[in-house]
């Protein structure tokens, strides 16, 4: 499968979530979409985790909620979004980079726990102005769980069945100075926390992690660009069709439909991700 030596160009630009974690206020949605077998986290087995079910109609509205379209029976929103009732709800958590306006809160609180060249300078993600975290050691990911943790358990008071972390190719953007198994580790504290809440938990891009995503506790995976890079039938193949497909252009909209629109979900939505009625807005699915 291919292997990224840079950030693919077209990936979305994230909504700029509240950093105090769970501030919507939402009551429960509905659980109206797997047939899986669910499963759950040792520490709190009377917690059900419930997966989505494969291809089931998404849309992407972590830019800003709005009624979704009709037909949809799934959809991911940012964390501090309400879900939506009756649908399966993905809950968008930045979990390996910081948000922009959240980069002060990092430095007063826990400035160690961002990460830093030899010269102690911020290593950003240039694309996105965002400060990456240092999942480097054992000590700083189970700081960081604690905080993203938190946001997560957020995610399950407010009503979503699930999360997707983001970021999980940080590495690949650090200069060297974080590796696959530092990310890997700090996805695994996630997971758990995840499954322990009752949700959950999505693989967010990264084929380089495909075949340790049982090993790390996803359930599922949200792909974006997958049809620009030929990659939507790898996450099909490993999550059993559990995927949302998320396309940014046309032409890779149609090569994804083509691929594996028959059996994964798969939706076309603008760049900003914006919500309808903006100018700019834009969704179709397969």
């Amino acid at each position: 499968m291919p292997q990224h030596a840079v950030r693919p160009l077209l990936r979305r630009k994230r909504t700029l979530a509240a950093l105090a974690g769970g501030a919507a206020l939402a009551t429960g949605a509905g659980l109206l979409l797997s047939h899986a077998s669910a499963t759950s986290s040792p520490a709190k087995a009377a917690l059900k985790v419930v997966p989505p079910t494969a291809n089931a109609a998404f849309d992407y509205q972590i830019g800003g909620a709005y009624t979704p379209p009709a037909g949809v029976k799934a959809l991911s929103r940012d964390r501090g979004a309400k879900p939506a009732k009756g649908l399966y709800n993905v809950c968008y958590v930045n979990a390996f980079q910081t948000q922009p306006d959240a980069l002060d809160w990092w430095e007063k609180n826990n400035p160690d726990l961002l990460l830093r060249d030899a010269d102690g300078d911020l290593v950003n993600d240039e694309a996105w102005g965002e400060a990456l975290l240092d999942t480097s050691t054992a000590g700083k990911r189970t700081r960081l769980a604690k905080i993203v943790g938190g946001w997560i358990s957020g995610c399950a008071t407010s009503g979503f069945q699930a999360v997707e972390p983001d970021n999980l190719d940080s590495y690949e953007r650090s200069d060297g100075l974080l590796t696959r198994a530092h990310n890997a580790a700090f996805a695994k504290l996630l997971a758990d926390r995840a499954h322990t809440a009752g949700l959950a938990i999505g693989q967010k891009n990264t084929t380089d992690l495909l075949g340790q995503r049982k090993k790390i506790g996803f359930d599922f995976a949200v792909a974006e660009e997958c049809g620009r890079y030929d990659e939507c039938a790898d996450y099909a193949s490993a999550y059993g069709n559990k995927v949302f497909v998320v396309e940014y252009t046309d032409r890779d909209f149609a090569k994804a439909c083509s691929s594996v629109g028959a059996k994964v979900s798969v939706v076309r939505r603008d760049l900003d991700v914006v919500p309808a009625g903006r100018p700019g807005y834009a969704f179709r699915t397969c």
